[in-house]
C-alpha cells in the first residue's frame, strides 16, 4: 500500500514539473529569398539572352576589290539578266576600313540590275507617300529583275528598318517589290562617293558607302 502511495506521488510531481516549464515556439521557416539573375535580362523570345541588334549572316570582308567609287552626284547602274526573276531575302550592313558595306542577299534566278543615287527625299513608288530614314543624306538603291514572292519562290526580307550606329551608314530601309523593281533606302551621314557591284554564288548586290 506504501509502495504504492509513493509511486503514485512520484508520477504527480513528475506532471507538475512539466507543467511549469516554457513552452518552446514552433519553428517557422524562414521566407524564401527571391532567385538573383546576373547579366541580361531575358528577351521577349523567353531565351534568356538579350535579342542580338546584328543580323545572324556576318558581313563579308573577303570581296573582290570592287569597282572605283564615284562622286556623289554620278549615278551607279548595271542590267539584269534576261528573264531574271529575283527576291530580297536579307540585308546586312557591316563597317569595313575606308567604308561602310551594305549587301543584299538575293535569291531566285539571274542577276539583278540597278541604279543606284542620291534623292533629295525618300518616298514610295506609286502613291509618292514619304518614307523616314535616318541620315542627313540619302543614297536610292533600286533593284531590277526583281518580282513578287510568288512568282520567284523565295521568301522576301521582312522589311523591319536595319539601323547602325557609329559609322556613315545610319539605316537602311527596304521598300519591297514594285512592278519589277525593289527599292531600298540607305541613309547617310553626307553625300559621299559609293560604289555597287554584283556578286554570284550565292547573288548579291553590294553598295559600298566611303568613310569621310
Amino acid at each position: 500500500m506504501r509502495t504504492r502511495t509513493l509511486t503514485t506521488a512520484l508520477i504527480a510531481g513528475a506532471l507538475l514539473l512539466a507543467g511549469c516549464s516554457s513552452p518552446q515556439p514552433a519553428t517557422t521557416p524562414s521566407p524564401t529569398s527571391p532567385t538573383e539573375t546576373t547579366g541580361s535580362s531575358p528577351s521577349p523570345t523567353g531565351t534568356g539572352s538579350p535579342a542580338a541588334e546584328s543580323p545572324a549572316s556576318p558581313v563579308p570582308t573577303d570581296l573582290p576589290a570592287g569597282p572605283e567609287f564615284t562622286a556623289p552626284g554620278t549615278p551607279a547602274t548595271g542590267n539584269p539578266s534576261d528573264g531574271a526573276a529575283l527576291t530580297v531575302t536579307d540585308i546586312r550592313v557591316g563597317h569595313q576600313d575606308g567604308f561602310d558595306r551594305v549587301v543584299f542577299d538575293l535569291g531566285g534566278k539571274g542577276t539583278p540590275g540597278w541604279r543606284v543615287w542620291y534623292v533629295d527625299a525618300a518616298t514610295d513608288d506609286g502613291s509618292g507617300n514619304p518614307v523616314a530614314v535616318q541620315g542627313n543624306a540619302i543614297l536610292q538603291v533600286v533593284i531590277s529583275g526583281t518580282g513578287i514572292p510568288a512568282d520567284t519562290g523565295q521568301k522576301e526580307f521582312a522589311g523591319s528598318p536595319v539601323d547602325v550606329s557609329g559609322g556613315t551608314v545610319q539605316q537602311v530601309v527596304y521598300r519591297f517589290v514594285f512592278e519589277g523593281y525593289t527599292t531600298s533606302f540607305v541613309g547617310v551621314d553626307a553625300q559621299r562617293p559609293f560604289r555597287v557591284f554584283m556578286l554570284q554564288n550565292p547573288t548579291r548586290l553590294v553598295v559600298d558607302v566611303q568613310k569621310g
